[in-house]
């Protein structure tokens, strides 16, 4: 399948990589040099050119494309690119939809989304807005404490990435089945694993733990990762009743955490320097709420974090707009006695570097909307595909049962047969019409609607979703 990606930056460059780990046929299109430079090193097309130009998207092949990406900065570039690509591939295919995505930063967009009138003036198909699931990753990462990466999968299903530690003495050199023959203790189902040298293999029944293994496990609910911690030997950090969170800036992507964390009985407390902003926030529906302190301030200045005796806040996150100012006020944070820190990234290069300046849970602002683009080419659903940092080879995805589905009312113990792929979850609705998650268990079968969370290869997400 033919996908064309205008815009070549991080997010361009990073879904390129996948999709052609995936087999697509991939073209690049950006008229940035270095952009241009660091893309030639893929085993893709690169076209050096302006993404709004017809003869661009002629020359990219439109005319042969099922998906048209546009992921430049600029919102009005990528809205304009979209209604291009639409025509031209229109005025040769006509019979073949053409999918189009566009990446989006300003709301106004959105809202022109979920209301049904983009893909009228824009032919838009789909906008990516990845704020709600970047802020859901970080509360889930903040509340894991020492996990390296969590992603959610809906419905309380989460995929953890996590280090065997050095204080994990009591599992090197066993495996699970000899774990669970001689204790009691009930082991996370593991996906994947990679060890010190780098390399990474799907789970099978022959590994054996050993220190500095990362490994990728299965988990449902947001209480159990403490559990998990304990398991692989870090130090479990319990949840508060009634967490106290401190947040600083209250622009969009501040006033969305606010209402988040509210919403989880937090008491908050807000720091921003833009008057404009803070009466913003004490004006919305979030400033009703009693648990909610806006101060406005620097968040850099000591005064103020004395002040609200920030030594006593359970978690510090920054939600500014730059990288280097929501680092500085983390750092400061964790500094006054602040145990946990988080913050969402522009720079997925920063991502490593934060953890090793002792922030607890950094958010990559890229892979998020990498991961929501390529959700929507394998399902044209949301919520169902994930990549992991360390463990990069593989990603999880879910499919759905259908009546075509040759392998529902099947056992669950004959997906554990096959080795390309390994089970993660079920997703099953209730008689209440409710969905729920629950770990794959031998004695259970798969049933017409269910939706399997699997992990498997790049390469192998388009067989997996064939064959299942």
């Amino acid at each position: 399948m033919r996908i064309i990606i205008g815009g070549a930056g991080r997010i361009g460059f990073e879904l390129a990589r996948t999709l052609r780990l995936q087999n697509h046929d991939v073209v690049l299109i950006d008229n940035d040099a270095r952009a241009i430079k660091n893309a030639q090193q893929l085993d893709v097309l690169v076209i050096n050119g302006d993404i709004t130009a017809r003869e661009k998207l002629q020359e990219a092949g439109i005319n042969t494309a099922r998906v048209f990406i546009a992921t430049t900065e600029s919102d009005e570039t990528n809205l304009i690119a979209s209604m291009l690509a639409e025509h031209e591939h229109n005025l040769t295919d006509v019979n073949k939809q053409l999918l189009s995505i566009v990446r989006v930063k300003n709301q106004k967009y959105v809202t022109e989304q979920n209301q049904g009138y983009l893909v009228e003036w824009a032919k838009v198909n789909y906008v990516i807005d990845p704020t709600d699931i970047m802020i859901e990753r970080l509360h889930a990462g903040l509340t894991s404490g020492q996990v390296d990466q969590v992603v959610h999968f809906g419905h309380g299903a989460y995929i953890v990435e996590i280090d065997v530690a050095q204080n994990a003495t009591h599992l090197f050199g066993l495996s699970n089945r000899e774990i669970k023959e001689n204790s009691d203790v009930d082991m996370p189902p593991i996906l994947a694993v990679k060890k010190r040298d780098g390399r990474m293999m799907l789970y099978d029944s022959s590994y054996r733990y050993e220190y500095g293994d990362t490994l990728a496990v299965s988990t449902v609910g947001i209480d159990s990762l403490n559990t998990i911690m304990t398991v692989y030997g870090h130090e479990s950090q319990p949840y508060p009743d009634t967490p106290k969170v401190v947040i600083f800036g209250a622009g969009n992507m501040g006033q969305k955490i606010v209402a988040d964390w509210l919403n989880q009985g937090a008491k908050v407390t807000v720091i921003e320097r833009n008057l404009h902003l803070a009466n913003q926030l004490v004006a919305s529906d979030s400033g009703m709420n009693q648990d909610l302190e806006v101060i406005h301030g620097d968040h850099l200045d000591k005064t103020i974090l004395s002040e609200i005796s920030i030594e006593n806040f359970d978690f510090a996150i920054s939600a500014l707009d730059d990288d280097h100012d929501n680092i500085a006020a983390c750092l400061l944070a964790a500094d006054k006695g602040v145990t946990r820190t988080g913050l969402v990234l522009f720079d997925s290069d920063l991502v490593r570097v934060t953890k090793r300046m002792g922030i607890t849970y950094a958010v990559d602002r890229s892979q998020v909307a990498v991961d929501q683009i390529l959700n929507i080419i394998h399902t044209n659903a949301s919520g169902s595909f994930g990549k992991l940092s360390e463990i990069s080879d593989y990603a999880g995805l879910s499919v759905t049962m259908n009546e075509s589905s040759n392998m529902a009312g099947k056992p669950i113990e004959e997906f554990k047969k096959l080795d390309w792929m390994r089970l993660a979850f079920i997703q099953r609705r209730t008689l209440a019409g409710e969905w729920e998650s629950f770990l794959p268990k031998d004695k259970k079968s798969i049933i017409e609607g269910d939706r399997l969370v699997v992990f498997t290869s790049h390469a192998k997400a388009n067989e997996v979703q064939k064959k299942i």
